[in-house]
Order: C-alpha cells, then structure tokens, then sequence
C-alpha cells in the first residue's frame, strides 16, 4: 500500500508540474501576442508622414545615336544570306533600321 501511495503522490507532482509549465508558457506567448498587436496599433494609429513632392527629374540627355546602322544591316545582310531571314523580313527589318 505505501508503493501505491507513494505513486499516486509522485504522479500528482508530476501532473502538477506539466500543468504550472504550460499555464506559465501559455501565458507568457499570451502576452507576447498582446504586445505585438499593441505595437502593431500603435504604429497604424500615427499619422504617416506626407511625403515631399520628389524633385523634378533632370532633363533627358540628348537622344544618343542609334546603333552603327551599318553593322545592323551587315548583321541582318548576313542572316537574310544564312537564309535564316525571308525576303519579306529582311526588307520590313531594313525598314525599320533605315527608318529609325
């Protein structure tokens, strides 16, 4: 009988322990939740600073020239010669080349 006593006393300890552990985990993310919704709220609730209007940009450089316009059309010569261009793609990229 004293085993049994013995046991159920050491099993009560036990049980008492794992539940003051979690009640004090609990708690503590508890409060760590709380705290994190209260700064969360805090930094909602301030009045968010109106940005200044941005400088204007400076003026665009003067247009660059376009690429050497002959070594494009080298270039598109040497596909339309690989055959890798039709007639008519070569002429509409000639085009646009000559056009730009």
């Amino acid at each position: 009988m004293p085993g049994l006593i013995r046991a159920a006393a050491r099993t009560a300890v036990i049980a008492g322990t794992a539940t003051s552990v979690s009640n004090r985990v609990s708690r503590r993310q508890s409060n760590r939740w709380a705290q994190q919704e209260y700064e969360n709220q805090q930094r909602y609730a301030q009045p968010q600073p109106v940005p200044q209007a941005a400088p204007p940009a400076p003026p665009a450089p003067a247009a660059s020239p376009a690429p050497d316009t002959i070594e494009q059309l080298k270039e598109l010569g040497a596909l339309y010669q690989q055959g890798i261009l039709t007639e008519q793609e070569f002429a509409a990229q000639k085009a646009k080349i000559l056009g730009s």
